[in-house]
């Protein structure tokens, strides 16, 4: 017999071998039914794999995100066989789950294209498959046979993936004729997948390296019930009209141009208005918590980034190096703030009595993101990040935390996104030996964060083994509108850096110490945090950070000296305002700007100039009856500051 721990602690005996569904079985029919996976001491298998020892479990349903993968994955390789038996001789990549789904990168041979219009076909084959009920069946399989087996269907790229794996670590899963190389974990048969969608084809170069082979890859998405899948494909079409491309272009907030370069936006007069009220924004808040602005390069010496480690991380995905016409003098575009402050840091000798010291910069950084995985502001090859270093004590930590969680959560409330969760990175405390610094030091720190959060009442997943080699970290994922996920905010603990840089501080005891680094950006990027406001908002601004926040409509053109004067005065007052003098019937002038996203639009005609006032709708809300220009404007700023008061 084997004892299963159950997460209330509870414990039951089972037979040695006793598999997940037959647990989850003994405890209710429903509970077996709804069951898709289980975690076995934290590892998530398949409901079908036998337990032979003790072990504490989770049993995974739809809700849990090991639930979904596990489901999703089974959907990749549901897809996967299906494309083998429309496309004979057909190869296979990776079949990953993602967030929302799966997608598959295949090769489905020379002159043969998959494209939009053939996914209705592959889906029926999906649903045929399905309905067979095939088991999912896992073995375990040698390396030299796992090598044979890939070979001799001529699949170089299982085989090349194959490669890279350690013997005695490699198993396949098989469901009807079709066999792939995975770790799972996986359904029980592929009659658990319902509701099916394949959603685009799109192109994809062979390990993410765009001197290997394009693939086609395959997105897809599966749910338990019809219901699940029609909502999910009704959110797509909002997600669609939320795209922040389409937005930012209609809105006119930024553009990008090949003549300049691709991945590197242009932000338009609009745009750049409303990134510099967040910039402002920030900058206050953190004149409140005694940070200290700076200015850096754009480029630094290689040497600099070669002493930080960031040219082993990032070198491949930078820049080439700028040489000089000094002989072996080379320079990079910055990857990353942090070596810079770093200097800025050792400027001068520091003494404990100084720490904290709170270094923030809006720093622009370059990536060399290939062309195929730019998107939008979401993925760029330049990007200014909010950044901020800050250099303390060891028994300084907790506080710090504390108060960049605080500047986290004034901006969150600030912009409405109050759906969020976050996820402490711990170490794995069985393998010690991949991290740097004391192990005095990591206990201090996790050991501070655990405790910040539990003093901010803030519910967070702890995950082993995630944290970086420099230390732990804390990251938060928000919930927009429509309920997608998107990581923002980050606080890291690094104890790299002050080593590699060789950063100190002289304590009260005279002697030289290591300070701690907290990495620190509640926006992350300013590019990719726009983006997300974008969708989040569907470019409905608020009040105080819309780049136009009124436009005056004349009625006709003998009220436009009225419309510019109402303007004059309201700009007068700090209020953001413009005169759409187009000569336009009236209706298609307010229809026009509603779809610009303007929140006031002042009507003015013979009525409003010989009584002088203004009739006021607001935007998706209608008319609010009549103001003077002075009434209107407090009542505008009133709003705005109101709005900013918490900041």
């Amino acid at each position: 017999m084997i004892k299963i721990t159950f997460p209330d602690g509870s414990v039951r005996e089972y037979a040695k071998g006793s598999t997940g569904f037959q647990i989850a079985e003994s405890i209710s029919p429903r509970l077996a039914q709804e069951a898709l996976a289980i975690g076995i001491n934290g590892v998530t298998w398949d409901l079908s794999r036998p337990i032979d020892q003790d072990a504490e479990i989770s049993i995974y349903k739809w809700d849990d995100e090991q639930g979904k993968h596990a489901y999703w994955h089974s959907s990749a390789h549901l897809m996967a066989e299906a494309l083998q038996e429309l496309y004979q001789g057909i190869k296979f990549g990776i079949g990953p789950a993602i967030e929302n789904g799966f997608y598959y990168d295949v090769d489905p041979g020379e002159g043969v294209i998959i494209k939009e219009s053939d996914l209705p076909a592959i889906e029926a084959k999906m649903v045929e498959i399905a309905a067979r009920k095939e088991n999912i069946v896992r073995s375990d399989i040698s390396k030299a046979d796992a090598l044979k087996k890939f070979a001799d269907k001529n699949d170089e790229y299982k085989v090349e993936l194959i490669s890279d794996l350690a013997d005695g670590t490699i198993t396949l899963y098989t469901q009807g004729n079709f066999t792939d190389l995975c770790r799972g974990p996986h359904l029980q048969n592929t009659g658990e997948i319902k509701a099916i969608k394949l959603l685009s084809v799109a192109g994809a170069y062979w390990r993410g390296d765009e001197n290997r082979k394009m693939l086609t890859r395959i997105y897809g998405i599966t749910f338990p019930k019809k219901k699940m899948l029609d909502e999910y494909l009704v959110l797509l079409e909002e997600a669609k009209k939320r795209d922040h491309r389409k937005i930012g272009r209609e809105l006119e907030l930024f553009m990008f141009s090949e003549m300049v370069g691709k991945g590197l936006p242009i932000w338009l007069p609009k745009g750049t208005a409303l990134r510099l009220r967040l910039e402002d924004v920030l900058k206050k808040i953190q004149q409140r918590f005694e940070y200290q602005q700076v200015i850096t390069p754009h480029i630094g010496n290689k040497n600099l980034y070669i002493t930080s480690g960031h040219y082993a991380k990032y070198g491949k995905d930078s820049f080439r190096p700028i040489t000089t016409p000094e002989e072996g003098e080379e320079y990079l575009l910055k990857p990353m703030n942090c070596p810079h402050h770093c200097e800025i840091y050792k400027f001068k000798p520091r003494s404990y009595k100084e720490l904290p010291v709170r270094i923030a910069e809006f720093g622009t950084v370059y990536r060399y993101e290939q062309s195929g995985e730019l998107h939008g502001l979401t993925r760029v090859r330049s990007f200014t990040q909010d950044d901020a270093h800050i250099f303390c004590r060891p028994d300084q930590v907790k506080d710090e935390f504390l108060k960049v969680m605080d500047i986290i959560f004034i901006i969150f409330k600030a912009l409405n996104f109050e759906n969020f969760e976050a996820q402490i990175s711990l170490r794995d405390p069985e393998n010690r030996e991949k991290y740097i610094g004391s192990d005095e030091n990591w206990e201090r720190a996790e050991r501070a964060i655990i405790e910040a959060c539990q003093e901010k009442g803030l519910k967070a997943r702890v995950e082993l083994g995630e944290a970086a080699f420099y230390g732990p970290k804390l990251d938060f994922m928000v919930k927009d509108a429509i309920g997608r996920r998107w990581q923002l905010g980050t606080i890291q603990v690094d104890y790299n850096l002050p080593e590699r840089f060789e950063l100190e501080y002289t304590g009260e005891d005279n002697a030289k110490h290591r300070p701690v680094m907290i990495h620190r950006a509640p926006f992350g990027s300013m590019e990719r945090f726009v983006a997300v406001l974008i969708e989040h908002t569907a470019g409905k601004f608020p009040l105080w950070l819309t780049p136009e926040q009124v436009v005056v409509l004349p009625i006709s053109e003998k009220f436009n000296d009225y419309a510019f004067a109402v303007a004059k005065q309201l700009n007068a007052q700090g209020v953001r305002v413009n005169v759409d003098d187009r000569n336009e019937k009236i209706g298609r002038k307010i229809r026009d700007n509603e779809l610009k996203r303007i929140p006031y639009m002042l009507i003015v005609g013979e009525k409003e100039e010989s009584e002088n006032i203004i009739a006021v709708r607001r935007q998706g809300e209608g008319d609010k009856g009549n103001f003077t220009v002075e009434e209107f404007a407090k009542l505008i700023n009133e709003e705005v500051n109101q709005a900013i008061a918490q900041f």
